[in-house]
Parts: C-alpha cells; structure tokens; sequence
C-alpha cells in the first residue's frame, strides 16, 4: 500500500480541467471534463487510507471511500465500481452534484496545505468507465417474489427505493406526476451539472430491469392513495417539496417576477426537445434581460448561471448575509463569478417596482447582528440604505416547502409535521397510515440528492421488513 498510497506528500490536488468560462457560458454542456485513467489513478493514491475515514463518515450513504480510492489507484477499475455502486444507487449522478466541498472532501483529513483528494471527481471516472465498459447491470432479481410496492414519486428517494426492493425480487410500480422520470434530477438540475442522459439511462435500465412506470398520474386524480394501498402491498411516498417558498413584499403580483422552479423546469424542458410556449415568448427565457436571482443556495446558483446562458444582459444575485454564510457551494459561487455574476452581498428586497412588468427591485442593505438560539448571526435592516437594482426578470430561489399532501391526495388520516413534511415513526419510517411509508424530501424537507438516496435505501428496509412479517405472522398463528 505504501508504494500505491499516501501519495499527498508528492502529488499536488489536481481537479479535472474546467473548459473556460468564455466558453462554457455559450452552451449547457458540463463544465468538467473526466479525468483520464493516469490522472485518476493519480489523484486516488493521494489518500492517506486513515485509520478513521471522516470522508466515510461525513457521506451520508457512509461509503468506502478509501477502498475504491485505493482499487483506483491500483487500476482495478471494476472491483472500484462495485464496492462504489455497493452503498450508493447513483454514484455518477453524486460524483456530479454533491456539494463535496460540504461533505466527504470538507472533511478529508490530509493536512490542509496538502488539500483534500479530489474524491468527486474520481468517483465520476468509475462508474462513467463502468457505463462504457458495461458494468453497469439492471436491477434483475434472482428469484421473483409476491410482494408488491406502490411508490409515489420518480425521485432520487423513490428510484432508489425502487431499485433496492426490484433487487430483492419485489414487483415494483414507481407513479408520478410528470412525464420523465427523475424528479428535481431531470428537471430542476441543468446541464451544466448533470446532463440528461446521465439520468435517462439509469431509468431506462431501470424499467428494463422490470421495474413498471406510470407516468402522468397523479395521485388524487388518476387514481386514489386508497387504491394504492389495496393495489399493493405497501406504498411509499416520495414525493419530493415543489412548493415555492415566496417573499411578501410590494409588488409580487407583476409580471417578470417568477419562482424559480418555473424558470428552470422551462430551460431544462427546452433542453430535452420539447414545446415550451413560456419559454418562446420570453416570459421564462432570460434572453437580452436584466435579471435578479433573490436567493443563496444551490437553486439559486442554477439560475443565476442558467440566466448567464440564455445570454442575459446582466444576472445579480441579491444574498441577504454574507459570502461566508451563504447555504450554496462555494464551487457553484466560484463558478458563477468566472461566469459574469454579480453578487450583491448583504441586500434584501423590500419590494419590486413597475406597471404591470417588473423594472427592478427596491433593495436595502443590511448587517449581521448577535446569533439567534440556532447559534447562526441574526441579519438586520441598515436603515435609509435603499436603493433600487433594475430588472426585467426577477427569479425567486428562496427554497421549497411541501404541498399539502392530505388534500391532494384526499386522505386526511395522512398526518403532517407542524412544517407540513410527512410525520413518520423515526424508527419505521412509516406515516399515520399502516403500510404506507414516506421518505426523502416530504419527510426531512428539502435536502441533496445524497440524503433522498440514503432515505430510499432505508426506506426499502424498513418495507421489506413490514411486509415480510405482515405475511409471516398470519401463517405462524395456523
């Protein structure tokens, strides 16, 4: 191990080469590119192999990091891919969008004038070379089993529900609302992030593998959790929080002021092929436009860059704190200002001026105060500091809170949490309902991928556990 590992102390961290920014604001195709087999190899034997993995620890699937790190560095590419793809459903989907800088590669323990291991971007290059080279298998059982599942929501959390359970034998019904699966993964990531296709083969090899899709249907007016629940043996909610957070401020009503989700859902629906008449006409296309993002987080960061590639006139992101307490990636902020982004730190809208169409945002400065009980700075109004940032298309990426499941679902008995998420026994993972489980987003509120395909494995558990003692226990009492 000592020849293959332990190479920090001689190789510098080198990430994958990021094409110019001059270039790569004139299209959506992923800003990276992939490692080539020697940098990857390289760049794997940089770990340290430490006694105790914080990287392991601070990933919220628990990976084994440093053993697919070192099979990297040995060139043993598959045996890699299968102790990666072993604790984690979609590991290409992850070694793109997980904010790494917050989880595993923030808490690398290589001294930090070493720099952390580029953990994200070798975990690309495996299971894209296992794409390539056909590693990647669909979820084929090895016996079929009675039990059946009704899950609700094409998630990261429903799909890796789905495939663990297919895995296991179960007959699998995934059901949603859109017309692709992928949640959030299809349409609120763009391109630059996560290409569609990264996505689309995953599901396709899904539904090959023998899980059935029912797209288009919604719960509640296609067909009622009632019938679910009869149909199946147990169901699973994993519907994800669409519902927009908004600001009460003047001026909401007018138009060019849109939420964010919106916004993104048209440029990725674009993106894929289809007919978008908002998009055409202007009212969710930043094109020629100045354009105002409120917001700091990783949707946010999605827009304001996405806004830069529809050659907008001007994108400004207004953050109410400062850079050092902005909820993002600090990668996604560092891209964006080599992008052409303009952060306005420490503002807050008070309202939006115009008739009829928005023609900018009043704005006030503010300071940050003493914490609050959470221990994070309180932030306050500077009075008289206002001024006004014109806009022809203000996006609104304050965060997503969950709709009001009982009434879309017409079941009132399904119990909700005082922050309207699913309420669900911590220990089962099922709701107020018998035999029906909630997971992901609709239980934790909006989170990272990471975390939707760490409750769907759980989730699975929990489920296959139920049913089986459901089934069992009524045939021990004979």
């Amino acid at each position: 191990m000592a020849e293959r590992m332990l190479q920090f102390v001689r190789l510098s961290q080198q990430t994958p080469e990021k094409r110019p920014a001059t270039i790569r604001r004139e299209d959506f195709d992923e800003i990276y590119k992939r490692f080539d087999p020697a940098r990857a190899a390289e760049q794997a034997s940089r770990c340290s192999q430490c006694g105790v993995p914080f990287c392991s620890v601070h990933c919220p699937l628990q990976q084994n990091i440093p053993d697919w790190l070192k099979l990297t560095a040995e060139g043993r590419l598959e045996e890699a891919y299968e102790v990666n793809s072993a604790t984690n459903t979609f590991p290409e989907i992850c070694g793109r969008v997980c904010p790494q800088d917050r989880l595993c590669e923030g808490n690398c323990v290589i001294e930090k004038g070493f720099e952390a291991v580029t953990i994200g971007a070798v975990e690309r290059y495996i299971n894209d070379t296992a794409w390539e080279k056909g590693w990647v298998k669909p979820p084929r059982p090895v016996r079929e089993l009675e039990h059946s599942v009704g899950i609700i929501g094409a998630g990261p959390a429903g799909l890796a529900a789905a495939e663990k359970l297919r895995t296991a034998g179960w007959q699998v019904h995934v059901y949603d609302r859109y017309d692709r699966a992928g949640g959030l993964m299809i349409y609120g990531i763009p391109n630059f992030k996560l290409e569609k296709d990264v996505i689309t083969r995953r599901t396709a090899q899904f539904a090959e593998g023998g899980i059935t899709f029912h797209m288009n249907c919604e719960i509640g007016r296609d067909v009622t959790l009632e019938e679910l629940r009869a149909r199946h043996d147990a169901v699973l909610i994993a519907t994800g929080v669409y519902k927009a957070r908004d600001i009460e401020v003047p001026g909401s009503h007018l138009g060019g002021v849109v939420p964010a989700m919106d916004f993104l859902t048209a440029s990725n629906r674009k993106g894929l092929g289809d007919s978008v008449p908002e998009f055409d006409s202007g009212a969710l296309n930043a094109r020629g436009k100045r354009v105002v993002v409120i917001g700091g987080g990783d949707t946010a960061m999605d827009c304001i860059r996405t806004s830069i590639r529809q050659d907008a006139a001007s994108v400004t992101c207004l953050y109410r704190r400062d850079k050092a307490n902005m909820p993002g990636s600090m990668r996604e902020v560092h891209n964006a200002e080599e992008e052409g982004v303009r952060f306005s730190w420490l503002t807050a809208p008070e309202g939006f001026e115009g008739e009829g169409s928005v023609t900018g945002v009043r704005v006030t400065k503010m300071h940050l105060g003493l914490p609050d009980a959470t221990g994070r700075q309180q932030v306050e109004p500077i009075p008289g500091s206002s001024f006004i940032e014109p806009a022809d298309l203000v996006i609104k990426a304050l965060g997503f809170d969950p709709e009001d499941l009982p009434t879309m679902f017409g079941e009132p008995g399904l119990k909700v949490s005082r922050w309207g998420t699913l309420a669900v026994d911590r220990r089962s993972m099922m709701t107020s309902l018998p035999g029906v489980f909630a997971a992901g987003d609709i239980v934790r509120g909006a989170s990272l991928v990471v975390w939707g395909i760490r409750d769907g494995r759980d989730v699975a558990e929990r489920i296959a556990e139920y049913v089986t003692a459901q089934k069992t226990v009524p045939q021990a009492a004979e």
